[in-house]
């Protein structure tokens, strides 16, 4: 009766988790997600959009400074090797080398669909957090794994739409909004797109209160994420340093934005993009272009993605 009782048990648990776990329609050794869209001819139809030949650094200067989700941080060493005591170790020149200390999840970055599990440790593709995630690096998901992202690229003016020249930290924007603001720019969200979001806070705030920025942020809310899901974009961004609001509206479901995106439907997450300079120039679609540092296992990676127009 016993063993009866535990079998049932376990049956119970693998429906539920079952019922919570959403297998990736590109496969049950999928660990790329929505970048699987990324075809041949989508790269071609994209690079029609350069119209000018002009380029856009969409990542910002990071150093020591630069405020991050806590404890997050950065320490770069200047070294000179085999130089000890006026030695010379080549014959034509000197050299410096650097030495970084510090974690990739900081400044611009690109979060990996390694990063975020549901509440029971549940990754993307129902890959279980204890299988994968060892200290040494993520043996599945990891930020090697992400092929060249070459793709539309839009930008959807949120503080320009509102008449603001930013939204204010805690601030959130929905599917409504974020239409409108599409609608306004002559834009549509469409498949295979990378979808970043103005909100002016990077640009107001960065460089003339760094705290102030690093404390708190704009962002969108659960149902536009899940929107933008449902539209099958390949990764979406904004000029904060976390997409979503903080603080948040519900303290119980903080970054309600990350697990829809990453950990159910394989979307990337782009944080801290310049795109100030694209509003100010009136570009509302490029082409974008990202290939990361191929650290192997990394969760997250420092990035300077490239928008052309």
């Amino acid at each position: 009766m016993k063993n009866i009782f535990f079998i049932t048990l376990i049956f119970f648990q693998a429906n539920i988790f079952a019922e919570n776990c959403k297998e990736s329609i590109w496969g049950p050794d999928d660990e790329i997600g929505n970048v699987n869209l990324i075809t041949s001819e989508s790269v071609l139809n994209a690079a029609k959009l350069i119209t000018k030949g002009k380029t856009y650094s969409l990542g910002i200067t990071i150093d020591k400074d630069t405020p991050a989700y806590p404890p997050r941080s950065l320490s770069l060493q200047i070294v000179q090797p085999d130089h000890q005591h006026g030695a010379k170790p080549f014959p034509n020149m000197t050299a410096n080398d650097d030495i970084f200390q510090g974690w990739f999840g900081i400044g611009s970055q690109i979060d990996g669909l390694g990063h975020i599990g549901d509440h029971d440790g549940i990754f993307y593709n129902c890959y279980d957090g204890k299988d994968f995630a060892q200290i040494t690096g993520l043996t599945k998901l990891g930020i090697e794994k992400i092929p060249p992202i070459v793709a539309r690229g839009i930008v959807i003016d949120i503080a320009g739409y509102l008449n603001k020249d930013y939204l204010d930290k805690g601030e959130t924007f929905d599917t409504k909004i974020a239409l409108a603001a599409a609608k306004s720019q002559n834009l549509i969200i469409d498949s295979g797109d990378v979808v970043l979001f103005h909100t002016g806070w990077t640009d107001a705030k960065l460089q003339s209160d760094p705290l102030e920025w690093g404390s708190g942020m704009p962002g969108i809310t659960a149902d536009l994420a899940e929107y933008l899901a449902s539209k099958n974009v390949i990764a979406v961004g904004a000029d904060t340093w976390g997409l979503d609001a903080w603080p948040p509206a519900d303290e119980n479901e903080p970054f309600p934005g990350h697990p829809i995106l990453i950990q159910k439907n394989g979307i990337h997450i782009l944080e801290v993009m310049n795109t100030g300079p694209l509003v100010k120039d009136n570009v509302n679609e490029f082409l974008f272009v990202l290939g990361q540092a191929k650290v192997k296992g990394a969760v997250q990676m420092i990035i300077n993605p490239i928008a052309i127009r």
